[in-house]
């Protein structure tokens, strides 16, 4: 077949075709940044957190958080009680999943646990289920643990923003502008919520609504004394900065209280970690020098349901140390 010579391109015409590109990369780009970018994603999580606001009437700035992105899932979770405790627990954990994403996650990984299990392992139906169930549970444990660590977090930060207030309104400032200095300069988490109470009052809510809704946002048992303090002193009068200081100084009190207990208990705690690990290292060693010994607890039917009634009873066991070494101060 003859060679046709490739068609000759003009200079300019190939500088317009890359100043195009070049253009339209930079609009996609634009268009992903005001979109999904971090000033949008900020701007979200607090117009987020702000429609989780509780009130009635003209209190609700904005619309209920939205439980699912599906309507159908929506309209089915809207008639469980327990889908808002689950949207309050990720508001609290600053998450900015919704109630169907969460349920979704841990029906996946029920369902991959209980696939691999008995399809992998070969195990029967009912230890399949048990390890799907307990899979499923993870992402829920997973945003406990967060909550827990970001609510212990603002407590520990709790008292220097009680300072940092008192000493604005010694100095003469507002109780508002109080608030918004702590959101300006004290660091996440607590800076997040007292900048929300802000914003809240800003938008005309009330100061007692906004720290109620406050007190919702961060169910910590400190924060809430802060909140009913301040609610008296505007019912009857007083000296707030004095009730502020006072109530710093007890929350630290208390913070080392149990700092001390932790001291304490932590040889007790200990004990439970051992005690919990110690059957699998031994039962593990035992399998690598002696796999003969060992071989009738995997192969047997009356060794396998040895290990399963043993592991059933160290669950239990884990449940009653844990019970025991956490103390409350």
């Amino acid at each position: 077949m003859p060679n046709h010579p490739a068609p000759h391109i003009p200079p300019l015409l190939s500088v317009l075709v890359f100043v195009a590109v070049v253009l339209l990369c930079e609009g996609l780009y634009l268009m992903w940044r005001s979109w999904r970018g971090p000033e949008a994603r900020k701007i979200e999580r607090r117009l987020g957190a702000l429609s989780g606001a509780t009130g009635a009437g003209p209190a609700r700035l904005l619309r209920e958080r939205m439980l699912s992105e599906l309507p159908p899932l929506q309209r089915f979770l809207l008639r469980l009680p327990s889908a808002r405790q689950l949207d309050s627990m990720m508001m609290q954990a600053n998450l900015d999943w919704t109630v169907g994403r969460l349920l979704l996650a841990c029906a996946a990984l029920g369902a991959i646990a209980h696939l691999a299990v008995t399809g992998l392992l070969h195990q029967p139906f009912l230890a399949g289920a048990l390890c799907g169930a307990g899979a499923a549970v993870l992402p829920l444990a997973w945003v406990r643990r967060r909550r827990a660590r970001r609510l212990a977090k603002l407590e520990q930060q709790l008292p220097d923003a009680l300072d940092l207030l008192g000493r604005a309104l010694r100095a003469g400032h507002a109780f508002g502008a109080g608030l918004q200095m702590i959101g300006d300069e004290m660091a996440e988490p607590i800076a997040g919520e007292f900048r929300m109470v802000h914003d809240e009052v800003s938008f005309g809510v009330s100061l007692e609504l906004a720290l109620s809704n406050l007190s919702l946002r961060a169910p910590v048992t400190d924060l809430r004394y802060f909140v009913v303090a301040v609610l008296i002193q505007r019912e009857s009068g007083g000296n707030l900065t004095e009730v502020l200081a006072n109530l710093s100084s007890l929350i630290r009190q208390r913070l080392k209280l149990l700092r001390h207990v932790r001291v304490l208990s932590a040889e007790g705690r200990m004990s439970a970690w051992l005690l919990s690990l110690l059957p699998f290292a031994i039962g593990g060693l035992m399998n690598v020098f002696n796999p003969e010994f060992m071989a009738p607890l995997w192969h047997d039917e009356i060794g396998v349901t040895i290990v399963r009634g043993m592991l059933l009873s160290m669950a239990c066991g884990v449940l009653l140390l844990r019970k025991i070494i956490r103390i409350r101060a």
